[in-house]
């Protein structure tokens, strides 16, 4: 029941934490690139023509990663260093023109950010899909391969007395005699 809850709990905060994000840099979308760097300019940031478009994307991709639960443990440490940088630019601003809201707002999406990068995207996400895929070829091509490897080196292995290929056969299998040039090459193999 914990689990289930946990699970629950991550979809929730993913969902509004991510669509906060989303809805943040669908706005600055909306309003284009150079109102923004507008923006980044009267707070005098650093840089405002290049973080202009480096928060959009961060805001609009980020948000979508962190709903559809993919890649949360880096998204959320990117969204995370994205809220702090908002926090450092925008400290002395009452207004805070860039996220449309308070310090406070700020603050809790950047701790639910980092909160989110550490606990992970829970079971119901794609991030939980992937992983349950590559463990299950993983485990899949282990055995496989586990089983062609046995298959070769009995192949290559010279037999030993009192085995099945040391002038007698299984039964339904005829012996086969091996040539020169395969049990040199099985030998040096093994």
């Amino acid at each position: 029941m914990k689990r289930t809850l946990h699970d629950l709990a991550s979809l929730a905060a993913r969902m509004g934490v991510g669509g906060i994000f989303f809805a943040n840099g669908w706005q600055k979308l909306e309003a284009g690139l150079n109102a923004t760097a507008d923006q980044f300019t009267a707070l005098q940031a650093p840089l405002p023509r290049v973080w202009a478009p480096v928060t959009m994307l961060t805001e609009l991709v980020g948000g979508t990663l962190l709903i559809a639960g993919l890649a949360v443990p880096v998204v959320g440490l990117l969204l995370f260093a994205e809220a702090l940088a908002v926090f450092v630019v925008t400290a002395g601003d009452t207004g805070l023109p860039l996220t449309g809201g308070d310090i406070e707002l700020i603050v809790a999406l950047g701790a639910a950010s980092v909160l989110l990068a550490v606990t992970g995207a829970g079971r119901i996400s794609v991030d939980h899909m992937v992983v349950i895929k590559r463990r299950e070829a993983e485990a899949a091509g282990e055995f496989a391969a586990d089983a062609e490897a046995d298959a070769v080196i009995a192949a290559l292995r010279p037999p030993r007395p009192g085995e099945p290929g040391a002038g007698e056969s299984p039964p339904g299998r005829p012996v086969r005699a091996r040539s020169r040039g395969a049990a040199a090459h099985a030998r040096s193999l093994c």
